[in-house]
């Protein structure tokens, strides 16, 4: 019995370990504190600035699993370098869930500067956010 208990747990640390995909640079998480659970179903749009020109250009768009996440944004073949910005589109995510929100989306702009893995989750209520580098 207890070898089975300890097979559990090794394969339990393994997935909450290994949950980023290595082959990707980027991926984000929501956290909806207001209910203690991930936020699934919501639209992430990702978009690089253009230092020259100043316009921002979209990368990519994506909608957050039933672990609140997104893992593959930008493949990790080379260095993604410069300045990103993710818009998480909160107002469907809250109107589906019948709630009066504040933040129709949120918008986290951030620099990378290197070939290292960024991750950049969010805390949300309907009247408020939190954002941090997470690993």
């Amino acid at each position: 019995m207890k070898k089975s208990i300890l097979i559990i747990l090794i394969a339990l640390f393994s997935t909450v370990t290994f949950a980023q995909k290595k082959t990707y640079q980027l991926s984000s998480h929501i956290l909806d504190v207001s209910k203690g659970m991930p936020a699934s179903g919501v639209s992430i749009k990702l978009e690089k600035y253009n230092e020259q020109t100043k316009i921002w250009s979209f990368v990519d768009e994506k909608i957050t699993d039933n672990n609140g996440r997104i893992t593959d944004f930008l493949p990790s073949e080379k260095p993604n370098l410069g300045i990103y910005k993710l818009t998480y589109f909160t107002s469907d995510y809250f109107k589906k869930n019948n709630t009066d929100s504040f933040y129709p989306f949120i918008e986290v702009v951030f620099q990378i500067k290197d070939g290292n893995h960024y991750h950049v989750p969010i805390t949300l209520s309907a009247y408020g956010y939190s954002t941090y580098r997470g690993n």
